[in-house]
């Protein structure tokens, strides 16, 4: 290795290293609760026609249950409300103890005993999430349970009609496809509620049934959508400590405007505030319990089932998990106060500003502001109070009675929730039959608490900044003092509205009187999209805010907004810099799919070199130079984009329709909910601008990757030289002709009877022995030289010269070795060193069907359907082939000069299409590759 290749591609690694460091461990610390069950759980087998259970076989569905009730339901005799948890990608159906432990704890306070009955999917753990062939099998199974319950409750007057489905991961995406049957009735499900789903796209795309099966999902939900309008779901992202699964995919794609599709992240959900891991967020306490008193707000109290009503479905929803206004649902009806008897409970506020805490006694209190005499000056009512009791607490006073209030409406429903406290605005526009505002600070129960309210101005209380640029490295810096006369500022941060920026906030509080005040609160608020996300600090402090986007700006709606609600006569300073290490990150999480494309682009070049230099000098190169010299953007990024540019002309897209030439292959948008459709048809730009960057880093995992196989050859080449008799021809590790059409044949029915990924693999461990047995051939060699005897020859000076003897001599009649024949061995073990870094690529991607097939073999021999099988049988006679390839077959066959010319443009094209669609990597492999094994032969 030379030093230069060797510090430029230790660099890359380094960012490599800090991109995955921070997408990885760059975020807060888990601060979700665990869910405990308090009594043993139990999983009760639910038992299913004998037809369904013979067709799936490592399939089951579970009843769970504890205790008392777990006895009660031995019989299956159910006569609560059915929910149905799908677990996801190797997901356990015991993954459902959570939300059923807290559904019997809650039922323990319900009247009436209404409960929850909570079954739960066995799914075999199956890795849907990299092998999509099971995905359809899933989902026919799911149907029969959904049946299978419903008919449990036949023996109730008022049956259920429907089940409530919560899915895990891709058990969101399987619950979604229940509607794509063409005998599925959807009366069946009416709600959905998934976690962490990858709705938007896979996140690898390792085999086409994947893809189907995401297509026809989105055909279903988006362009038939008048037919689903009956079904409510919510989709919940995890934020970023879900590294498996970005927030942005958990975007349901939907049309513009449909009221019963939601999606957030978990970090703006009330109560909840938190970001979850892929696997916390189904245990996560917060987030179950406000997902159980979802279920139980939405059971009607006359039939004990779920309710039929979207827009109750809709309220329940949005109450729980979206804006939380502090009072209970069922409290409907207008509230009004009358308390002219207790006058000492009024106060008259004419202040711009009220800070009240109440005493330890329990009393009864009212705050009065008028209205008349600040609708001129003020625009808003803003009011917070850190009493996080269900109740109501502002009301607009309709009619008065000198100082105390006589008739009200109650204005609480506006109230939001925040981590400290919570807080109503109110705009004055919106209160003309009011004439003052009534403000409860009452604790009749004793409970301390603090209410802080004022008189607030729009224009007074906004500001803007402009953030610094992405190319800044954290060098430029933006900043902005916000001098707190009031207790809410908002601060748009311009020109931040793209997934790639991202930035360290840092906020910095003084104040000049040190007392006990509200902690202040950070809020990150996106207009387009439900992921804000909270801080809190204390008063004084320094806080650091990750300022980044789960989602890109779709239109021209409003920037960021940076909101502070901060405390009274206090100094905030804010300062904004690009964060290099953040970037990178957000490169990796939202490019990342595109970094073994370039890896493969940077081995395919690399293979293409190494057989330019045997057509030019008949030897191969060293494998880390050929690797080395893989990166060449000018060679691949700008034809890419010339080619991005040409399939993005209509009139050219119509051709490539007519000869069948697939789309151009890009990432899944970042556009959240219905935008997805409308803005599909122009690509995102920023993705080209980034792949230099991600070529880097691709050629670094090749680069590094084959200098670590090169170290196990040799380290696995010396553990298996004892078992071996030396060779010293370069033939070692060949097969004859016979042998290699024996194996192939063999291999071929193994594959076709079993899985196609197992042939792949078998037929890799043969060129890898073919490898290791070069390599021992070049030690030994290399041994036999030093220690072999050497014809003198006279030197000019008159002195004799040792010099190696040739071929052609012998001694004793054995003949003697040379050097020319360890340099054919170097040679060959150089091209097969190149090769075998390029062969593993096949092998690495059907990894996940061969995994699969292990995992199911007591269930089925053979993995149905295979998406390798295809590719298996060129594979194979390719992988045969070309153990018998050396360097002089190469340099002398007359293909070399055309074949040595294909890697470029099948590099190109494969970065062109397969960024997305990962499996087509290995169809330019085979293309490359199955050309290469004729040049060995012919």
């Amino acid at each position: 290795m030379k030093p230069a290749a060797v510090a430029f591609y230790g660099a890359a690694l380094g960012l490599l290293a800090v991109g995955l460091r921070e997408l990885l461990t760059g975020f807060e610390e888990n601060r979700c609760s665990m869910t405990y069950m308090f009594e043993y759980p139990e999983y009760r087998r639910v038992a299913l026609p004998r037809r369904v259970a013979r067709l799936y076989p490592a399939y089951g569905l579970y009843l769970y249950g504890e205790g008392v009730y777990a006895q009660e339901t031995r019989a299956l005799k159910l006569t609560g409300t059915p929910v149905l948890f799908l677990p996801g990608n190797a997901g356990s159906y015991k993954q459902a103890r959570s939300l059923g432990s807290v559904a019997l704890r809650k039922a323990e306070n319900m009247d009436g005993g209404m409960h929850l009955n909570v079954f739960t999917v066995d799914f075999n753990e199956e890795l849907v999430a990299l092998y999509g062939g099971s995905l359809v099998r899933q989902t026919h199974f799911l149907h029969e349970c959904i049946k299978a319950i419903l008919r449990l409750y036949k023996h109730l007057k008022t049956p259920p009609q429907s089940v409530a489905l919560v899915g895990h991961s891709m058990g969101g995406v399987v619950a979604r496809a229940l509607f794509t049957l063409p005998r599925f009735n959807p009366h069946l499900v009416s709600l959905i509620i998934t976690q962490a789903s990858p709705h938007m796209a896979p996140v690898l795309a390792l085999d086409p049934y994947l893809l189907d099966f995401y297509d026809a999902v989105r055909q279903k939900w988006v362009y038939q959508a008048n037919k689903l309008r009956n079904v409510t779901v919510l989709s919940v992202g995890g934020g970023y400590r879900d590294y498996q699964v970005r927030s942005g995919l958990t975007s349901l794609p939907c049309r513009p405007g449909d009221p019963n599709k939601l999606s957030l992240v978990v970090t703006a959900v009330p109560r909840t505030w938190v970001s979850t891991d892929h696997l916390s967020i189904v245990w996560c306490k917060e987030l179950v319990l406000a997902t159980v008193r979802a279920f139980f707000d939405l059971i009607d109290a006359e039939t004990r089932q779920f309710t039929d009503s979207p827009e109750r479905k809709l309220t329940v929803l949005n109450h729980h998990f979206i804006k939380h206004p502090v009072r209970m649902l069922r409290d409907v009806q207008n509230s009004s106060i009358s308390i002219l008897d207790v006058p000492e409970a009024w106060s008259e506020v004419n202040t711009l500003r009220l800070s009240y805490s109440t005493p330890k006694e329990g009393q009864l209190k009212y705050f009065l502001f008028a209205l008349s005499s600040r609708r001129k000056a003020y625009s808003h009512f803003y009011c917070r109070s850190n009493n996080m009791e269900m109740s109501s607490w502002v009301f607009g006073c309709v009619h008065t009675n000198g100082s105390s209030c006589v008739r009200a409406v109650d204005l609480s429903m506006g109230t939001e929730l925040l981590p400290p406290y919570k807080v109503l605005i109110l705009s004055l526009s919106d209160l003309a039959s009011v004439t003052h505002l009534v403000v409860s600070a009452s604790n009749l129960n004793g409970k301390q608490f603090t209410v802080e309210c004022e008189w607030q101005r729009e224009e007074s209380q906004s500001l803007s900044v402009s953030v610094p640029h992405v190319l800044s490295f954290g060098f430029a810096v933006s900043d902005i003092t916000v001098n707190s006369s009031g207790l809410l500022h908002n601060i748009q941060l311009l020109h931040f509205h793209q997934v790639y920026q991202a930035f360290r906030i840092n906020v910095v509080s003084q104040c000049r009187v040190n007392r006990d005040r509200l902690p202040s609160v950070y809020r990150i608020r996106v207009s387009w999209f439900r992921e804000d996300s909270f801080t809190t600090a204390s008063v004084p402090s320094a806080a650091e805010i990750s300022g980044m986007l789960h989602t890109s700006r779709p239109d021209d709606s409003s920037d960021v907004l940076l909101q502070l609600h901060t405390a009274p006569n206090c100094q905030y300073k804010v300062s904004l810099r690009t964060s290099f290490p953040k970037m990178l990150g957000q490169a990796l999480r939202f490019c990342g799919p595109m970094v073994p494309v370039y890896t493969a682009v940077t081995l395919l070049l690399a293979c293409g070199g190494q057989l330019s230099t045997i057509l030019k000098s008949g030897r191969a190169a060293d494998m880390s130079q050929t690797v080395g010299r893989g990166l060449q953007p000018h060679k691949i990024n700008l034809p890419v984009y010339l080619l991005h540019i040409l399939l993005s002309c209509s009139r050219f897209q119509e051709i490539l329709s007519i000869i069948s030439i697939p789309p151009e292959d890009t990432l899944p948008p970042t556009f959240p909910d219905g935008v997805l459709h409308e803005r599909a048809e122009s690509p995102e730009e920023w993705p080209h601008l980034l792949s230099p960057l991600l070529y880097l880093l691709g050629a670094a995992v090749a680069y590094w990757g084959s200098a670590l196989l090169r170290f196990l050859i040799r380290l696995i080449s010396l553990t298996l030289a004892p078992l071996h008799r030396p060779s010293v021809t370069r033939t070692c590790g060949t097969l004859r002709l016979r042998t290699q059409l024996l194996i192939g044949l063999c291999l071929t029915v193994t594959g076709w009877t079993s899985c196609g990924a197992l042939a792949i693999f078998a037929s890799s461990l043969l060129h890898l022995y073919r490898v290791l047995r070069l390599q021992m051939t070049e030690r030994s060699l290399s041994h036999m030289l030093n220690l072999a005897p050497r014809k003198q020859k006279p030197a000019a000076n008159g002195a004799v010269e040792a010099e190696p003897q040739s071929k052609s001599n012998e001694l004793n009649g054995v003949p003697l070795l040379s050097e020319s024949d360890l340099q054919e061995v170097r040679d060959d073990l150089q091209l097969h060193l190149s090769l075998s870094v390029l062969l593993m690529l096949p092998v690495m991607l059907s990894a996940p069907s061969l995994i699969h097939w292990i995992r199911n073999l007591r269930f089925s021999t053979r993995l149905d359907p295979d998406p390798w099988w295809l590719h298996a049988v060129p594979l194979i006679f390719v992988y045969l082939l070309l153990i018998n390839c050396n360097t002089l077959q190469l340099s002398n066959s007359r293909l070399l000069p055309v074949i040595s010319c294909l890697p470029l443009p099948l590099a190109i094209t494969m970065a062109t299409f397969s960024s997305l669609h990962l499996y087509r990597v290995a169809y330019f492999l085979s293309a490359a590759l199955v050309p290469l094994a004729f040049c060995c032969v012919l």
